[in-house]
């Protein structure tokens, strides 16, 4: 089956905002086995809206608009759908009901006349109940031909396509759809390639999709099946295959596993506390850990140690190191891991220390030039790194990296 997408809205025209909707959807729809050979955005204009509408179900068996549900006039999603599919609008007695009762529990007591048009909908189509908000996503279907609809607020779109549109089209596949995640960091994507490049030149079921993130590779494992068993035993011998071939550079087999949580869950596991001492990241390393659940369990503290003075006082950094070594230097970072141990009773410390730029660089120690360090159990491990990219990119590469740090320190401790 051909999936298109259709985002709608002049404010994604503009650039007003980032369209995450299609992503979103993208990734979803593969994991569905659905082909997609186009996405389109078109602006709140009634004529161009039915001109892609048109467009896309010629050359598409089930379309997806996101947009264009609201209750203001230039909301015209649903009525463009109605009439290039041939159904006539009626209201919809359930969907007026929900929009009463949403405003009653609203700060908005008042219903104005333009809200009750989100309760007009294509005869026959079927409505979907948005529980976090007034306009109801809804699937028109006529000749073979599938038109969903859903609301352009992420908040509202997601949990209405995962909860009644994923299970929707999962119908209607003929056969059951399997993916396996696996997660690799400290190889670059083109490494990966070259490492499979045999396994993918010769795949027909099951797939290896791959996508690249700063500092890490996803691979995506999909088979198809007539059932769920025997799609599991397809991609079995595939990963392992993958796992044999990348050891401990794969971090999670998990779907929603961050780096991260991989980290906490290591730290938890092998009951380890850690700090963290940031230069040049100023405290991006703190805040990825601290984003995960439960990581209280295991996180002490974290230090952002800008200046010098700053890592003598907060890290014992000695004055000699900086003065013959520098801040960005193989010495410094060792030193400010080990300070950041003692100084907070951790049992593990990261510490960065770089040029970020744009400014400050030299012949001898360049812009992207990072040293990370991690002190476990006595041991000292630093890591020299030359990074490519603008200020927050050289940042979210150094987080990464000393992320990776942690996690295979920890591994090689446990050997």
């Amino acid at each position: 089956m051909i999936c298109e997408l259709i985002s709608v809205g002049t404010e994604l025209l503009l650039g007003n905002i980032v369209n995450t909707n299609t992503q979103f959807l993208a990734e979803k729809c593969a994991l569905l086995g659905l082909s997609m050979y186009h996405q389109v955005t078109v602006g709140d204009n009634r004529e161009r809206l039915s001109e892609a509408v048109r467009t896309a179900l010629k050359r598409a068996d089930v379309v997806i608009l996101t947009g264009g549900l609201g209750p203001t006039e230039d909301d015209m999603t649903k009525e463009v759908c109605a009439e290039v599919m041939g159904f006539s609008l009626v209201e919809d007695a359930h969907t007026r009901e929900r929009i009463e009762d949403y405003f009653k529990n609203s700060i908005y007591k008042d219903i104005t006349d333009n809200n009750w048009k989100q309760a007009i909908s294509p005869e026959g189509a079927r409505v979907l109940d948005n529980e976090n908000g007034t306009a109801p996503g809804l699937i028109l279907e006529k000749n073979g031909k599938l038109c969903v609809l859903l609301p352009g607020p992420p908040n509202e779109m997601i949990p209405l396509f995962m909860g009644q549109v994923y299970p929707y089209l999962q119908k209607l596949r003929p056969e059951v759809i399997r993916s396996q995640m696996v997660k690799i960091c400290g190889v670059g994507e083109s490494q990966v390639e070259d490492k499979l490049l045999d396994m993918i030149d010769r795949q027909t079921n099951p797939t290896i999709a791959t996508y690249a993130k700063t500092g890490e590779v996803h691979l995506r494992v999909t088979a198809k099946a007539r059932s769920e068993e025997e799609a599991e035993r397809l991609i079995k011998p595939v990963v392992k295959e993958i796992k044999k071939r990348f050891g401990d550079h794969i971090y999670s087999m998990k779907e929603g596993e961050t780096l991260e949580m991989a980290v906490v869950r290591l730290l938890k596991k092998h009951e380890l506390t850690v700090t963290t001492a940031e230069s040049c990241t100023g405290g991006l390393l703190a805040a990825r850990l601290v984003n995960v659940p439960g990581v209280s369990d295991v996180f002490r503290e974290g230090f952002i140690t800008y200046a010098n003075r700053s890592k003598r006082k907060i890290l014992d950094v000695s004055k000699s190191t900086l003065k013959k070594y520098g801040a960005v230097s193989e010495q410094t970072a060792k030193e400010m891991a080990t300070g950041g141990v003692f100084a907070t009773d951790a049992d593990v410390c990261v510490a960065i220390t770089g040029l970020a730029g744009p400014d400050g660089g030299t012949e001898e120690k360049p812009v992207g030039l990072v040293y990370i360090a991690c002190y476990l159990r006595e041991k000292v491990r630093v890591e020299r790194y030359q990074f490519k990219g603008d200020r927050n990119k050289i940042r979210e590469q150094s987080v990464v990296k000393a992320l990776d740090l942690l996690r295979r320190s920890i591994l090689e401790e446990e050997r």
